[in-house]
């Protein structure tokens, strides 16, 4: 932990502050993370609906100066049509955008070429320690992240049904969660009353969309993210463990 972490630690009372703000707009979340601790905060995102949520407030409604750096994380493994919102949104919003990589690559076939094919299946906890966890604790370190927006939301999973919506990472930094109380109906209403634009595997019978060999379509019923590592017991890719 940092010295200037470890300070920040010492002047919040995240539990005060997650009673204070249990019932907040994210709006009213956002808008005490840019004028509390403005310095080193970013939006980690996938581009997923509740990212796309938090994006649309941090740059259409609150728009802040200079603008909160995105971050994202690209495994080299996203559906284009991922691909193509990411680009999208970056004209449209003017994005202030960091993008990651497994190290020293940028395609999928040099990735199958130094780790082999389909690594994914052989072992998937690998797989995202090289594409998502390494590559999201390089970008921490070397863009000065001290606070770190998410778009996590206790409806996803039961692994988050007890989210906060401020808690410290294993790093000390603060991590900020600003729809952690909303649900999925929620979000998807604020998208179409304010227009903001989605992945349009949704509209494909997608759910929660990841990486192309581990996400499928939802079948009748099933949950949110019940399309992700189908038949295995995976909830989680690593990097908010």
């Amino acid at each position: 932990m940092t010295h200037r972490s470890a300070a920040i630690q010492t002047a919040l009372n995240l539990e005060a502050l997650n009673q204070q703000f249990a019932n907040a707009h994210p709006k009213s979340i956002l808008l005490w993370s840019l004028e509390t601790v403005p310095e080193g905060l970013i939006q980690s995102t996938a581009f997923g609906p509740s990212g796309m949520v938090i994006l649309d407030l941090l740059y259409r409604d609150l728009d802040p100066r200079p603008p909160v750096p995105i971050l994202f994380l690209d495994t080299l493994h996203h559906f284009p049509e991922t691909l193509a919102l990411v680009h999208r949104t970056q004209r449209d919003y003017r994005l202030h955008l960091e993008v990651y990589r497994p190290q020293g690559l940028t395609t999928r076939e040099a990735f199958a070429q130094r780790y082999g094919d389909d690594l994914w299946e052989k072992d998937v906890d690998y797989f995202h320690q090289l594409t998502k966890v390494a590559p999201l604790q390089l970008a921490l370190q070397e863009l000065g992240v001290k606070s770190w927006i998410t778009g996590r939301r206790r409806d996803q999973s039961i692994s988050r049904q007890q989210l906060p919506i401020f808690e410290w990472d294993d790093q000390g930094r603060l991590k900020i969660n600003p729809l952690a109380h909303w649900t999925h109906r929620e979000v998807w209403k604020y998208i179409m009353e304010n227009k903001v634009p989605y992945n349009h595997l949704h509209d494909q019978g997608y759910g929660s969309i990841g990486d192309e060999p581990l996400t499928t379509p939802l079948q009748e019923g099933e949950h949110e993210r019940e399309g992700r590592w189908r038949g295995t017991a995976k909830t989680e890719c690593g990097i908010h463990r």
